[in-house]
């Protein structure tokens, strides 16, 4: 026998009712929750229906395509894209059904204003039991991004210009020195085939400079400073390079080096050419010997080692007797010809430590350095040197006339003897003119008793 179920109480009503009212305010509060979600989402919604026309749109679509939703309702996303883009979005519509998962790209879209930005759309399918909706849309602004991104482009692009187009080396290397970049003007240095990523940058520095170097990238890297320094380099065909580089950092955000960017010249001809000037200043161009100037420097070091060692020096003053009837006679080439003879036939004929110059004409100096502490004993020193050098002086010159080996050229000996005048001095000398003036004067001293000879100053040196 079925039992009778009662039905229930008022009060029961009333409890089931408060609870129905509840559940009905619960769901209505949820419902204004998400719904105020969907709007104020920093994402712009929108879904679409099978034909790609907008179903709903929530406020941040509408302020980033400009429109209320009422304009919005029933029109084609489509028309929102820009036409370079469209075909993009077309196929990625077009491939949702058949994909498993989410579609996402990025593309430019234009609002009410024609006002073009870029954004990342994704797509999702449609849900199940959803009959009206084929997917979901959601997309946001990214253009300061976007911008930025090719800002970073351009200047890369343009960094990319400079090194690639600069005569300069410009050279990236990681915290060990190893290449991570090199420009393409390096090419001449390695040879165009050769890759050089990932080498050591060390190792084509010359031996005798490349600790050197090493310890400029070390310092560089613990101190983030770079630092202006010359060096010797190899090149892949054994040729020396002088190089000038300047280093400097690129450091993380924390601030720590993370790499060294190197900007190096090559400064060899630029070295020659100082060298040259160099040479111009303080040597003869005929002879190469040390000139007035450079001889004058010399003096001074020589006399202040004089000082410290207490040790003699001795000047030798050297004028050639026959010198100008040859020019008379055979033109200045031909007495240039003599002249570097007698440059040569000088160098030869003094010790390493000693000083030839050229005073101009033919008027020669030979500075003697470090003889002795007793005087009889540098004055024998003195003397063997200064009569080896006129003995030498005194052999004939072999002169040609014309260019050597044409047929027109012909050759002849030709006899110049020189004067020569010596003075010694040391640590109580403190002028270089009195002491030429008195190597000068033992030189005129032999020029008028005939020449061919060695005089020494009387006076105390």
């Amino acid at each position: 026998m079925d039992r009778e179920i009662d039905p229930p109480s008022r009060e029961e009503l009333l409890l089931q009712n408060n609870k129905l009212r509840l559940a009905l305010v619960e769901q209505e509060t949820a419902r204004r929750h998400y719904a105020r979600l969907f709007e104020q989402a920093p994402v712009g919604y929108l879904t679409l229906d099978g034909e790609g026309s907008i179903l709903q749109a929530n406020g941040t679509a509408t302020n980033l395509l400009g429109r209320p939703f009422g304009e919005l309702a029933g029109r084609p996303l489509e028309r929102f894209i820009h036409d370079q883009d469209r075909g993009l979005f077309c196929r990625h519509f077009a491939e949702l059904p058949s994909a498993t998962t989410p579609r996402h790209c990025e593309l430019r879209m234009e609002n009410i204003d024609q006002t073009v930005f870029w954004v990342q759309l994704r797509y999702t399918g449609k849900a199940r039991g959803d009959d009206e909706a084929l997917c979901l849309v959601t997309f946001g602004d990214i253009t300061a991004s976007k911008q930025a991104e090719q800002a970073l482009q351009e200047q890369k692009d343009f960094f990319h210009l400079i090194a690639e187009n600069l005569s300069d080396f410009i050279a990236v290397l990681d915290l060990d020195g190893r290449r991570l970049y090199n420009s393409p003007s390096y090419r001449q240095l390695f040879g165009a085939d050769r890759n050089v990523h990932d080498t050591d940058s060390f190792a084509e520095i010359h031996p005798d400079d490349r600790e050197y170097v090493r310890q400029v990238f070390r310092e560089t890297v613990l101190t983030g400073r770079g630092q202006r320094i010359e060096y010797r380099f190899m090149t892949v065909e054994g040729e020396t390079r002088e190089m000038e580089s300047r280093g400097s950092v690129i450091k993380d955000e924390q601030g720590h080096v993370v790499r060294v960017v190197v900007v190096s010249q090559d400064i060899t001809e630029r070295k020659r050419l100082q060298e040259q000037v160099r040479q111009m200043a303080f040597h003869d161009p005929l002879t190469g010997l040390p000139n007035r100037r450079l001889f004058d420097d010399r003096f001074n070091l020589t006399m202040a080692a004089t000082t410290r060692s207490n040790e003699f020096g001795a000047l030798i003053f050297i004028d050639l007797d026959n010198f100008k009837l040859l020019n008379d006679s055979h033109g200045h080439d031909i007495g240039d010809q003599l002249l570097v003879e007698t440059a040569n036939r000088l160098k030869h004929g003094v010790r390493e430590m000693d000083t030839v110059a050229r005073f101009g004409g033919d008027e020669f100096v030979v500075m003697l350095g470090q003889l002795d502490i007793e005087r009889r004993s540098s004055l024998a020193q003195a003397r063997m040197i200064a009569n080896k050098l006129c003995q030498a002086l005194a052999e004939p010159y072999r002169l040609t006339v014309g260019q050597p080996g044409s047929s027109g050229s012909r050759s002849f000996d030709y006899c110049c003897t020189a004067s020569i005048g010596v003075s010694l001095f040391n640590q109580h000398d403190t002028s270089q003119c009195k002491i030429l003036k008195r190597a000068d004067a033992a030189m005129y001293q032999a020029k008028s008793l005939g020449g061919n000879q060695v005089r020494f100053c009387r006076c105390r040196g």
